[in-house]
């Protein structure tokens, strides 16, 4: 028997078959398109991604030459904040996927923080005000939407993240876990249920919101494709790449490198609040077990960087590209590039900042440029480490690390550097499906515990740091400097 995970991204979506030695078997991916009908404004089809869901999930047991009846259970992890509100009868969207990217509720978020600030709610959900989440999304299209509050009143109007949505797809179900939940600023920590004066203060009716479960649970069978098969499990992306780096006790952290890059610590049973621009979220849950709560740092722009650099600007053909260009220099050259380009998320959260490449001089080459945008990432990264273990009474010993942009040995040897701790890559680098499949096959008995799961965990890549204290100093100095730089231009 096998496992099945559904991996749904901000650019693209896979679909994993894993063994019971948590090795890949076979993958299937498909992009989906990336509008962006106004500056700042990006938007999904949530159709399209229904349909490449399920093309994927075709492909990938075609791939492997099994059917059904061989998936023990379909786990499904996702893009967060990602907002999706659909007709409650009919099933069809009202409206584009307002991605997580999306600034268009900067308004909003100003006039909700008031006198009190970005931190009014934070006590409660975890959560600074902030256009990233889901909450805000929902109150736009309640506000600009004609007669959608009406209907959403009503209960003719549903909302979920795209777990949500994926899960009524399959199932028929309208239910979330608590790790999605946990993002859309609706939620409180402590009950784990949607809270009455976050839904009050955004004025979002409680009618549309869906049930909320554990992330290791059997939501119900899948009636399409894969029919019979038990949906077991739903995780944002970088809660499942927190589980499945095995990252179960405190103090252990993850960092993920995709279009933006994420930062999680497992800081055990209890919430930490956070007073240096970390959010503190749902790690997971286990069925009827305590849920585990993490301390995260997101930042918004990294691997996204590269594809700018690929199609807006031209300067390489593909990614993969930029570690060859990179490496034709030996250092930046002076320059440094923070890319805020929906201004900055943790642990500054400055939605007024706006990208920019300073220390330009003639002397400055594409080579440097391709260098600069890789250690932009890694500094970001470093911002927020310096963050979290400030707010943590455990040490970083090392920093484990999955995603796309950890091929890059320039990037992963450099970050090793400005951290001064090593940074390892596991064997398995898909390990947001992995959490994925990991926790629909808790729910199912497929694996019996997560003992058994942190067995399965080996390393593939260890990068140690070599720079010497001075360099990095001096390095992060002008880093700081640039990034002040981006402050105070958007309105």
């Amino acid at each position: 028997m096998y496992i099945l995970a559904i991996d749904q991204g901000t650019t693209s979506t896979r679909a994993i078959v894993f063994d019971a030695d948590g090795a890949i078997v076979a993958l299937d991916q498909r992009e989906h398109r990336q509008n962006f009908p106004r500056p700042g404004w990006v938007e999904h089809d949530p159709v399209e991604i229904w349909h490449n869901v399920q093309a994927v999930s075709t492909r990938a047991l075609d791939q492997a030459g099994l059917s059904r009846a061989d998936v023990a259970a379909i786990g499904i992890t996702n893009q967060r904040e990602t907002t999706i509100l659909w007709d409650a009868r009919t099933g069809e969207p009202v409206h584009p996927a307002i991605v997580w990217q999306d600034t268009r509720t900067d308004a909003l978020i100003r006039n909700l923080a008031g006198d009190a600030g970005p931190d009014r709610f934070r006590d409660r959900c975890g959560l600074p005000l902030a256009t990233y989440f889901a909450a805000p999304k929902v109150a736009w299209l309640l506000e600009h939407l004609p007669g959608l509050r009406e209907r959403a009143e009503a209960g003719e109007i549903r909302f979920g993240t795209v777990d949500t949505w994926l899960i009524e797809k399959l199932t028929g179900r309208h239910v979330t876990d608590v790790t999605n939940a946990s993002r859309t600023m609706l939620m409180n920590l402590t009950t784990l249920d949607w809270d009455d004066e976050l839904l009050s203060a955004f004025g979002i009716p409680r009618v549309m919101l869906p049930e909320i479960g554990s992330s290791s649970n059997v939501y119900g069978e899948a009636r399409t494709m894969l029919h019979g098969v038990p949906v077991a499990s739903a995780l944002g992306d970088q809660q499942a790449a927190l589980f499945g780096q095995a990252c179960f006790a405190p103090g252990e952290a993850k960092c993920t490198y995709g279009t933006g890059s994420f930062l999680l610590l497992n800081t055990g049973a209890r919430p930490v609040s956070s007073e240096r621009g970390l959010v503190t979220t749902v790690g997971y849950r286990i069925g009827d077990a305590d849920p585990v709560y993490a301390l995260e740092g997101s930042i918004a722009i990294t691997g996204s960087l590269i594809q700018w650099l690929r199609d807006n600007l031209g300067l390489i053909a593909s990614a993969p590209e930029i570690n060859d260009l990179a490496a034709t220099v030996e250092d930046n050259g002076g320059c440094y590039i923070v890319p805020a380009f929906a201004g900055l998320f943790a642990p500054h959260w400055r939605p007024d900042a706006r990208g920019v490449i300073t220390g330009l001089t003639g002397y400055v080459t594409k080579g440097h440029l391709a260098r600069a945008a890789l250690e932009a990432t890694a500094w970001q990264v470093k911002d927020v480490v310096d963050a979290m273990m400030a707010e943590s009474a455990v040490p970083l010993e090392t920093l484990k690390v999955d995603g796309g942009m950890t091929a890059s040995d320039l990037l992963m040897g450099f970050q090793a550097d400005v951290l001064d701790v090593p940074v390892v890559r596991p064997t398995v680098a898909e390990t947001t499906a992995l959490g994925a499949a990991y926790a629909a096959g808790l729910a199912v008995g497929f694996w019996p515990d997560t003992g058994a799961l942190r067995e399965k965990w080996h390393v593939d890549r260890r990068w140690e740091p070599s720079m010497s204290a001075e360099a990095r100093d001096r390095g992060h100095a002008l880093w700081l400097r640039a990034v002040e730089r981006s402050f105070g231009w958007a309105d």
